[in-house]
């Protein structure tokens, strides 16, 4: 097709300067067994402005969310590689066991591990995660340890979750980059830490009060008036001894 004689601009056309930023936005993501619901209502209760999202991703995962950018924070489970990450530990898990229903421990609301010397255990990584870990357990081939959280939250058929004392407890943290910290994840990380909104580590209770306006002079143009010497009417007693009154005629 011949070319067109129209003439063409040396620049092409600018982007449009008045184009809005994209609203802000927080993820976060969490591991089985984490329940956020309650961090969640606050924050909504709090920073109504600034929408929240949130996801559960495996423990294999709960990392990489991070690297990628999916989450702008990760509830994750201890203990993980903490190299440009800032981590806070919140709370630990009860360990549970897990078995075949009808196996010996159902009797009982919790057990201890050295009365479980004689058993097999399964190791969940290597089953593919808690939950293919629980379904092995239930078909009978071993017993398995896991956060009881995680058991829960699972609740595969043909199988029984207890309380587990003697072994070692598991741990939830809170993690971000760090060079993503702003006033947005400061305000999340102290809902999270049960802070209240009138605390002074919380930024939005940082923000500055806006100035009031001068209240209006009262008192006229603000020129002052001279001062008059104010006059009293003579005291007609005054130099007068005590009873030198005249008295009236009677």
């Amino acid at each position: 097709m011949p070319e067109s004689n129209e003439p063409r601009p040396d620049n092409p056309p600018a982007a449009d300067a008045t184009t809005e930023p994209a609203a802000r936005v927080l993820r976060f993501a969490y591991v089985a067994g984490v329940t956020p619901g309650k961090w969640i209502r606050r924050w909504e209760e709090r920073m109504p402005g600034i929408p929240l999202e949130s996801f559960m991703s495996d423990d294999g995962e709960q990392l990489s969310v991070l690297r990628d950018g999916s989450a702008d924070l990760s509830f994750v489970r201890l203990p993980v590689e903490r190299e440009g990450l800032s981590v806070i530990p919140l709370y630990e898990e009860q360990p549970a066991v897990v078995a075949p229903k009808g196996h010996e421990i159902s009797v009982f609301e919790e057990v201890e591990l050295g009365d479980l010397s004689e058993e097999t255990f399964l190791d969940a990584a290597e089953m593919g995660g808690p939950e293919m870990a629980m379904q092995v357990a239930a078909s009978g081939a071993g017993l398995v340890i896991l956060p009881q959280p995680v058991a829960r939250h699972f609740n595969v058929k043909d199988a029984v979750v207890r309380k587990l004392n003697g072994a070692e407890p598991t741990q939830i943290a809170l993690a971000w980059p760090t060079d993503s910290t702003d006033e947005v994840i400061e305000e999340f990380i102290g809902i999270v830490r049960g802070r209240t909104a009138q605390s002074s580590r919380q930024p939005s209770a940082r923000q500055e009060e806006p100035k009031r306006e001068p209240k209006p002079d009262r008192r006229g143009s603000g020129v002052k008036k001279p001062k008059v010497a104010q006059r009293y009417a003579p005291n007609p007693d005054k130099g007068r001894g005590k009873g030198s009154r005249k008295k009236g005629k009677r």
